[in-house]
């Protein structure tokens, strides 16, 4: 009778699993007064306009539930590679470029200087394996450079990556990181919280909200903070959203450091919705972020690397397309990279382009 009765109650939470809940979108306050609130403490981070902590019970129920991706599969996938040594990385450059080297990295060169965003050049990222080599080796990257990283999943901040790249490379984390780049022993680790802004030569790099969360292995969820980067120079100035769920802080970080030249916005692992809406964009959720930043170009990233979510992973920038067509707007300032590719910044600005689109946050509701 009892093991009947197990059974039963085994079957019963297997269905409740495989029930999917409707995808509401979250009601987040346009309240810009919520994204200077505090944001938690050390060890206990949160998203003051929208907290959320995450339950083991919804990673089961995603994990048993059917994939709710029904769009078209590609054998071989579609997704761009160009050869790179590395090689202009030693000498100076131009004016500025940006190389991707896959999902959230890449290699931002702007005269003299070089800068990284959530360097990853691993074969995994934990458990997901890498679906194509790093753009460039990773022996290409100068002991000179700098490196943001946005916050410790396995995607973005990479052990044998960090032990890797030269130690006279400085680290710009959020908070609670610091501690686990000294014991890697990088001592150059600068420690930001939301808004605060550390000058590195040149270059101001502001540590700024986003919406997700934080988890690793030795570290407890939320123990470490998340966030965003804008990086300026004063002549050129660069947004680098980590990853993110869509919410109002996306107009008030083009509000204060606007004009923004290239923003480096995520727009992959995005399915299924109900639990991905929280703290991934999908590409109509990025592409509205990139019109509420001002920004002149928009470079997306997260995707084809990892394989991490339901959609494919060359899937994204073709629906991004799709959106942008159906907004009636422009792709003209969206440049989808190739692996490895280096593309050289414009000097001119595309920004009368984004008066085409429709602005309004409504437009991520459904």
């Amino acid at each position: 009778m009892c093991i009947r009765f197990g059974l039963f109650l085994l079957l019963l939470l297997l269905l409740v699993a495989c029930s999917v809940p409707t995808d509401r979108p979250p009601v987040v306050p346009a309240d810009p007064a919520s994204l200077y609130a505090s944001n938690g403490e050390p060890g206990a981070w949160l998203n003051p306009w929208l907290p959320q902590k995450k339950q083991w019970s919804t990673i089961f129920r995603w994990a048993v539930s059917q994939s709710s991706y029904s769009g078209e599969w590609r054998d071989p996938l579609d997704i761009p590679r160009v050869t790179n040594d590395g090689a202009s990385f030693a000498v100076r450059e131009n004016s500025a470029s940006v190389t991707w080297v896959g999902h959230s990295t890449f290699v931002v060169h702007d005269d003299d200087d070089i800068f990284l965003t959530d360097p990853q050049f691993n074969t995994r990222a934990l458990i997901p394996k890498r679906h194509h080599p790093p753009g460039v080796p990773i022996s290409s990257i100068p002991g000179s450079a700098f490196a943001v990283v946005s916050h410790n999943h396995y995607d973005h901040l990479d052990a044998y990556t960090v032990e890797t790249l030269p130690d006279s490379v400085t680290w710009f984390v959020p908070m609670g990181l610091a501690d686990w780049f000294r014991k890697k022993g990088r001592k150059g680790v600068v420690e930001l919280n939301w808004w605060q802004t550390a000058q590195h030569g040149r270059w101001k790099v502001t540590c700024v909200p986003v919406q997700h969360w934080s988890q690793r292995i030795e570290q407890g969820q939320n123990s470490t903070l998340w966030c965003g980067w804008v990086i300026s120079s004063g002549e050129r100035t660069y947004y680098f959203g980590g990853d993110t769920g869509y919410f109002h802080g996306f107009t008030e970080v083009g509000k204060r450091f606007g004009p923004i030249d290239v923003a480096m916005i995520p727009i992959g692992a995005y399915e299924p919705r109900w639990i991905m809406r929280y703290s991934h964009l999908n590409p109509r959720e990025a592409y509205q972020a990139f019109l509420d930043l001002k920004a002149r170009w928009m470079v997306p990233c997260h995707w084809g690397t990892f394989d991490l979510t339901d959609e494919p992973i060359d899937e994204p920038p073709r629906e991004l397309r799709r959106v942008v067509e159906a907004a009636g707007g422009s792709f003209d300032p969206i440049r989808v990279m190739a692996i490895g590719e280096r593309w050289e910044i414009p000097e001119t600005s595309l920004g009368p382009i984004l008066g085409q689109s429709k602005t309004s946050s409504e437009q991520v509701s459904n």
